[in-house]
């Protein structure tokens, strides 16, 4: 008996909740405080707030608020699988890294 061949998915249009990718990408170290950065206002999906449940997309591009650094990224790659460290960055294409000035 033949099965169909099952359908190849497409990078393009899979998905993956914010918080999970964050921690996959390893841009935030763990779920729990990707979901408080996320649930506090902190990361921006596309110039919208966005809170951990969101789904993100490859193209999407993703701004991490801290107390004094802009990070700003953009999805490259959503895994299928966990990837390891050396292929952890390989998920995102960094746009840019911005400092501010320390409060004197």
């Amino acid at each position: 008996m033949r099965f169909p061949a099952e359908p190849m998915a497409d990078s393009s249009t899979s998905s993956m909740r914010l918080d999970v990718f964050l921690t996959q990408s390893r841009i935030i170290p763990r779920r729990t405080l990707a979901q408080e950065v996320c649930d506090q206002g902190g990361i921006l999906v596309n110039g919208q707030v966005a809170k951990s449940a969101r789904p993100v997309k490859v193209g999407d591009q993703i701004e991490w608020h801290q107390h004094q650094k802009i990070i700003v990224v953009r999805v490259s790659r959503i895994p299928s699988i966990r990837p390891g460290k050396r292929e952890a960055s390989g998920l995102y294409e960094p746009l840019r890294i911005q400092h501010g000035e320390r409060p004197s």
